[in-house]
């Protein structure tokens, strides 16, 4: 369900200057980094890239999400974390990419930590944006 301009409570702003190979920054300074293609795509890989940025988010928002859930479920995540691998690759319409969110909850048992993250990837923005566009595994 998607949200009304009313309802937005920020808005993130960040413009990119020649794509992969150039530079992204947001309008408030924050964030100003030189984004290069990975070697193994053929770039340099000295600066970041897309697909690091998208992880970083990913796994913030993931991390934000399970604490949400554990908070609804007295569940004590304290000392969790939570590791996005985004992976790009040909696909049928040129490139798609692919997600593997893992967690680690040290302070809950298996059944309950794989429970926790299936909840949290419902509820999670980033989730809900991707789904049914993206595969996204979830393990523990």
């Amino acid at each position: 369900m998607s949200i009304q301009h009313s309802e937005v409570l920020y808005t993130a702003v960040a413009t990119a200057e020649n794509g992969r190979d150039g530079r992204v920054a947001t309008d408030d300074g924050k964030l100003d980094v030189v984004v290069n293609p990975p070697k193994a795509m053929g770039g340099s890989g000295e600066g970041t890239n897309p697909e690091q940025l998208f992880a970083a988010g990913y796994s913030a928002c993931f991390q934000g999400a399970l604490g949400v859930v554990a908070r609804n479920e007295n569940a004590d995540i304290s000392g969790s974390t939570v590791t996005a691998e985004v992976g790009i690759g040909k696909n049928d319409d040129g490139f798609g990419i692919i997600v593997k969110i893992s967690a680690s909850i040290p302070n809950v048992d298996a059944e309950t930590a794989k429970s926790l993250i299936e909840k949290a990837h419902q509820v999670c923005p980033y989730s809900k944006a991707t789904r049914g566009n993206i595969t996204v595994e979830l393990a523990v």
